[in-house]
């Protein structure tokens, strides 16, 4: 008795555990975003979680917007190499340019890291940090990320990418 009491607390705290930290809130559009655009669901879970909170009127200070934080100007740029008139503000526009883009940066910057950081801080931002031989170990990864917000950043959505592996394997 005591040892099924443990287990069924034990499913309780873990129940409330993912469905606080790691939900999956849109997924249809997220699973057909994913699928696409072949990038893992669950990073683009992880980003949406880290990005926005799944809040698709988000509006950061710097102007990036919706579930994944575009900027305007990516998205203008996301548009015109997919060839569509997309809308940013369109929560399901809005993650198909986020997985297209992840996509694009991961065929730039195999390493999830420097994937991450281009990103949260830019492309071109981690080309330069690339080629700085105090940054990078000259092997397309960063030895340090010297902004601390994509520092931050970067470990946030792995940590989601983790436990969203972990809750829905």
């Amino acid at each position: 008795m005591l040892i099924a009491g443990v287990f069924l607390l034990l499913g309780v705290f873990l129940s409330l555990l993912y469905g606080a930290g790691v939900p999956k809130r849109y997924s249809a559009v997220i699973e057909a975003a994913a699928e696409e655009f072949s990038v893992e669901s669950e990073l683009l879970y992880a980003v949406v979680r880290a990005e926005s909170g799944f809040d698709a009127n988000a509006v950061s200070g710097a102007g990036a917007v919706g579930l994944m934080q575009i900027m305007p100007s990516t998205a203008r740029f996301i548009s015109a190499n997919m060839g569509e008139e997309l809308d940013l503000y369109a929560p399901a526009d809005n993650v198909r340019m986020g997985a297209w883009y992840l996509s694009y940066l991961r065929e730039k910057f195999p390493s999830l890291t420097v994937c991450l950081a281009a990103y949260n801080a830019g492309e071109g931002t981690v080309v330069r940090w690339l080629a700085d031989a105090r940054l990078s170990d000259g092997k397309d990864s960063l030895k340090h990320i010297p902004f601390r917000e994509t520092e931050t950043y970067v470990g946030r959505v792995k940590k989601f990418y983790r436990m969203y592996n972990f809750f829905y394997f």
